[in-house]
């Protein structure tokens, strides 16, 4: 299968090569691709030394997938070209996210609605993914009604600036920012852009993707997003309240039954979820689950993922495996 990783050069595309390699998906041929000023270095990529080409010229040589990693304007222009051309691709911005014609999947929920003439497909926010990962199942038993999302946010998910800033910060270096302020001994209740009604962006996200990811816009949602200096993951204190009843071991049952959910919940051994463990690891991990005691029918989970992983990378990838596996991408290979 020739697959080509637009935006490889990129934190997240560096985690697609490895996600690529670590789940041996049947890559026969390799195209990396990023911008012009990268065109014609090498990258290794199981052994082997590819070089990275522009944009056209990957379209030329038609792979089979095209995962993109690559922001927002780029998806939206050359998207359509790929799929033109015959390429299933595999987007992680937003751009297409919230277009009523392009399917927003994350597998251990939606994958089945995916079929052959599916050509661009959204993979979800990171934020959004580890969350509905852990929700899906206790929707479909209980049926939620309202959720109330405060999440913190690893600098990762702006990218390399932040993180340099943060290393600078915490060494005395003066250098370029990514945020505002400072984010070294901070907390920046600011992720991504303020749009309608005071919220930001990220925050949005959270309420239109659950909503299209579980069918289900009736659901009411806010959400606030904060920005914190970690690099590990993303943490989300999640409150729900469903229409029905429930005991809490019955939650903890069904979610240590879910796949891609790792239960950590023994607060008498202080075992509960953290970035510190999620990074580099795929599975959503969920704890501190326990009853609203203020509201009835309704619970708080704390709910942590590797946002580069499980939250971009591992979720693209693992849409590409259900295409292969399903037969909507024809291959002579097999996973």
């Amino acid at each position: 299968m020739r697959v080509a990783v637009v935006g490889a050069t990129g934190m997240v595309g560096n985690v697609m090569l490895q996600v690529l390699a670590e789940r041996n998906f049947p890559v026969t041929e390799l195209i990396p691709v990023a911008s012009e000023r990268s065109v014609g270095k090498k990258i290794n990529f199981k052994g082997t030394a590819y070089s990275i080409v522009s944009l056209q010229e990957a379209v030329s040589m038609q792979p089979d997938i095209a995962l993109f990693s690559a922001g927002g304007s780029t998806s939206l222009e050359w998207a359509p070209k790929f799929a033109e051309a015959g390429t299933t691709v595999i987007d992680n911005s937003s751009a297409w996210r919230m277009d009523p014609s392009k399917k927003l999947i994350v597998p251990e929920i939606n994958a089945s609605e995916l079929t052959e003439d599916d050509k661009i497909i959204a993979n979800p926010n990171c934020s959004t993914i580890q969350m509905v990962v852990a929700l899906a199942p206790l929707h479909k038993k209980y049926t939620i009604n309202r959720l109330v999302i405060s999440t913190y946010q690893s600098i990762t998910g702006t990218g390399v600036k932040a993180v340099q800033q943060l290393e600078n910060e915490a060494n005395g270096i003066d250098g370029d920012n990514a945020y505002p302020y400072q984010i070294h001994k901070n907390a920046l209740p600011h992720c991504d852009v303020f749009e309608e009604a005071g919220y930001t962006k990220e925050e949005l996200k959270l309420v239109r993707e659950t909503h299209k990811i579980l069918n289900d816009p009736s659901i009411g949602i806010t959400a606030t997003a904060v920005r914190i200096p970690v690099v590990g993951g993303h943490s989300e204190a999640v409150n729900i309240e469903f229409d029905n009843e429930f005991t809490t071991e019955d939650v903890k049952n069904i979610l240590s039954q879910t796949d891609g959910v790792t239960l950590q919940d023994d607060i008498d051994n202080n075992i509960y979820p953290m970035p510190f463990f999620a990074e580099g690891r795929d599975d959503v991990f969920v704890g501190r689950i326990r009853r609203d005691l203020s509201q009835p029918n309704s619970l708080n989970m704390w709910i942590v993922a590797d946002n580069l992983r499980k939250g971009a990378a591992t979720n693209t990838i693992q849409i590409a495996e259900y295409l292969v596996a399903n037969n909507l991408i024809k291959s002579s290979i097999s996973i």
